[in-house]
């Protein structure tokens, strides 16, 4: 009869065994398995055509004046020239803007708005080192 004292053991060498097998299997089998994959490369042009993009620049000085298309204009008047010049420009064009070190930053953000006003997305300020 069975006796319910006796604890029952719980033999893992078969299954330590397979498992062996199996790890060994795969490390003989995972070093011959190549992986590609085809990619089709476009056909280059062998002669490089450079367009330099349109762009604006704008600068900024800190007597209070701004430097645009070779013209000094005061930034009071800056608005309505700018906005009166951007009504025939591609509003895709991209801005410079120049500024001085010692302006305040409330003078450049009012230029930033002035360019957003007109319609231009792309606008940058150029830094210097």
């Amino acid at each position: 009869m069975f006796n319910w004292e006796e604890t029952p053991e719980l033999n893992i060498t078969p299954l330590v065994d397979i498992m062996l097998v199996l790890m060994a299997i795969l490390m003989v089998t995972a070093p011959t398995v190549l992986y590609q994959e085809d990619i089709d490369l476009p056909q280059g042009s062998k002669s490089k055509v450079v367009t330099k993009e349109d762009s604006i620049e704008i600068h900024l000085h800190r007597e209070g004046y701004i430097v645009f298309n070779k013209e000094k204009i005061p930034l009071e008047q800056f608005a309505d020239n700018f906005i009166l010049y951007a009504a025939s420009m591609d509003k895709e064009t991209t801005i410079y803007i120049n500024a001085d070190q010692q302006l305040q930053y409330k003078d450049v953000m009012h230029l930033l708005k002035i360019v957003k006003q007109a319609g231009f997305s792309k606008a940058s300020l150029v830094t210097h080192e």
